[in-house]
């Protein structure tokens, strides 16, 4: 069983991770109603990250470039999953879809991540993560407020499920990535490999690539564009990465990926502080729910730890 300090620290890395990927989507929000196409906000994102993260990750693995070696294969399959195909059909999603059904749509990864963990390692869910996925999964319907949806967009839908795929991959192969690999190279290696594949598919033609360079509507302010290109790579990239990677390491691929459904809260709240929408009852509601089956799913993990298995290594430091 996990010792009670390292599941508190594990916690306390996947609510970080989660709330600073929740910014995400106001960033790019704001570069998105200026014209940009989501794949330049992606690559501007990543790309931008995955050079912030460079001399870290080469400080961390000197004497050690023989674990990027081993590793570059599982890096590059991150990069394309957990990044690139994530984070583009999200942002394409938005474009068909309310950000409330897209948000919906890519969570359904968290049913793939129990599922893949089920067919793949035989590792099938209780009764309490059973209920605690009924309880986050309904939680999130009345947090992102559906009801006033319209019909949806085939098109959106289609999007919406590839960024479901892309987050499961997040979250299993962040789970079972080398013992010996540093989180920091991890997601350094996975952005510069998630830019990479869009910006080629981008300049052949595959993808579209528009970014404009004028001021840009912020939390109701006119600033450059710069700002929100700062925020989408240092808070909801670097941060939200290298703390939800760690956090996978020490809590297991399903408990990180539940405890990710807080991020549909914690977005709920930032638009709140920075747009000055209150949230309802019902969205309280949704957040109890979304609250009540972490817990019941961190309770089944306590009681029998289903990814005892998985090898787990300290964190190097980058000194």
């Amino acid at each position: 069983m996990r010792q009670p300090s390292a599941a508190g620290v594990g916690l306390a890395l996947a609510l970080l991770s989660a709330v600073t990927f929740a910014t995400s989507g106001t960033f790019a929000r704001s570069l998105i109603d200026d014209g940009w196409s989501a794949e330049a906000v992606v690559i501007a994102r990543v790309g931008v990250a995955a050079l912030v993260l460079t001399t870290p990750a080469v400080l961390v693995l000197r004497g050690r470039w023989s674990v990027l070696r081993r590793n570059l294969a599982s890096i590059g399959v991150f990069g394309l999953l957990g990044v690139a195909l994530a984070q583009a059909c999200f942002f394409n999603a938005v474009r068909y879809l309310p950000v409330g059904v897209a948000l919906l749509l890519e969570y359904l990864g968290i049913i793939l991540v129990v599922g893949w963990m089920w067919l793949a390692q035989g590792q099938r869910p209780r009764r309490l993560t059973v209920a605690g996925s009924v309880a986050a999964l309904a939680g999130l319907v009345f947090v992102l407020d559906l009801t006033g949806a319209g019909r949806l967009d085939p098109v959106g839908v289609l999007w919406g499920l590839g960024a479901a795929v892309g987050l499961a991959g997040y979250f299993v192969l962040a789970g079972r990535a080398d013992a010996a690999l540093p989180s920091v190279v991890m997601a350094s290696g996975g952005m510069a490999a998630g830019a990479g594949v869009l910006l080629l598919l981008g300049l052949v033609g595959g993808l579209p690539l528009r970014a404009t360079f004028d001021t840009v509507q912020f939390a109701g302010q006119q600033t450059s564009w710069l700002v929100p290109i700062a925020g989408l790579a240092l808070v909801a990239a670097v941060v939200a990465y290298l703390a939800g990677i760690a956090a996978v390491r020490v809590l297991g691929s399903r408990l990180a990926s539940f405890v990710g459904l807080s991020e549909v809260l914690f977005a709920v709240l930032i638009a709140w502080l920075l747009l000055g929408e209150l949230p309802t009852v019902g969205q309280l509601l949704g957040g109890a729910l979304i609250v009540a089956g972490v817990a019941l799913v961190r309770l089944d993990e306590l009681r029998a730890p289903i990814e005892s298995a998985q090898p787990k290594a300290p964190e190097p430091t980058f000194a």
